[in-house]
């Protein structure tokens, strides 16, 4: 199998690169998903059997203000991905987040649950999951993804920590943290399913909070965390309520997410390590 990744510069994508060396990978500049032509060309010179696009406008407070660029590539994007597959008979999986829900059902949620976006990313995101879903292509949401040479809240936590600086989270909003290796993983075990709408997030509850500490436990300083709730942080886009993404789907197809812990540890090292 030919395994074609499209957002090769992002840190899904060269999560998915280092599973699959052998796959094809390219980056905006190699391949714009927003343009047409340049996703048939790529197709037509590799001749993948399946694609991932991992390509993502995913600056949630950013889109808030910039709502024609997170749809081009969120929406638009994904939406020439999965069609220009389909008319090739390759199979295709959309990356999508949990926040196409607004966190609001009290359980977690499911994948046939109707979405509910909380905020302009999100919206762009299920969006991206129609026009993928139409062409027959897949769908995978994930939730709160960190990496060891990614960006986002696990390194500002690290810095934070190291620099001795006071550091607060937010302790009214629960998810289930993703490791990046771990969401390739799966994907690449995906690309041989049914094409559905799968969850996968890490085993393992959590708040921003208990996030936080666990970072600056596997840290191993003396820094505390002070816990807050989501009022006194103020941010350009909602966030969903809860996060929790029942897995049960892609369990039933025998592929299990590991406990985030392990990989937090690791991924902590590495960007304590980079400095």
């Amino acid at each position: 199998m030919t395994i074609l990744i499209t957002g090769a510069g992002g840190q899904l994508g060269r999560a998915l690169a280092r599973a699959a060396p052998g796959a094809i990978a390219l980056d905006r500049a190699a391949c714009d998903v927003t343009d047409a032509d340049e996703v048939a060309a790529a197709l037509e010179a590799h001749a993948p059997t399946a694609v991932i696009n991992a390509a993502a406008y995913t600056a949630v407070d950013r889109a808030e203000g910039d709502r024609l660029a997170a749809f081009a590539v969120n929406a638009t994007g994904a939406g020439v991905v999965a069609r220009a597959c389909a008319a090739r008979g390759v199979r295709s999986i959309y990356v999508s987040t949990d926040h196409v829900f607004d966190g609001a059902l009290g359980r977690p949620a499911r994948e046939d649950d109707p979405v509910a976006p909380a905020n302009v990313y999100g919206a762009s995101k299920a969006a991206g999951e129609r026009a993928v879903r139409a062409a027959g292509g897949a769908v995978v949401r994930t939730s709160w993804l960190f990496a060891p040479d990614g960006w986002g809240f696990v390194p500002a936590i690290v810095r934070a920590a190291l620099a001795g600086e006071q550091i607060r989270a937010v302790d009214d909003r629960v998810g289930r943290p993703t490791a990046v290796d771990d969401l390739a993983a799966a994907l690449l075990a995906l690309v041989a399913a049914p094409p559905d709408v799968y969850h996968v997030a890490g085993a393992g509850e959590t708040t921003w909070h208990g996030l936080a500490c666990a970072v600056v436990a596997a840290l191993g300083v003396d820094v505390p965390v002070e816990p807050i709730a989501s009022a006194a942080w103020p941010s350009a886009a909602p966030r969903p309520r809860s996060s929790r993404l029942s897995t049960a789907r892609v369990e039933a197809l025998g592929i299990a997410v590991p406990s985030w812990r392990p990989a937090l540890a690791r991924a902590v090292a590495a960007i304590a390590r980079r400095g």
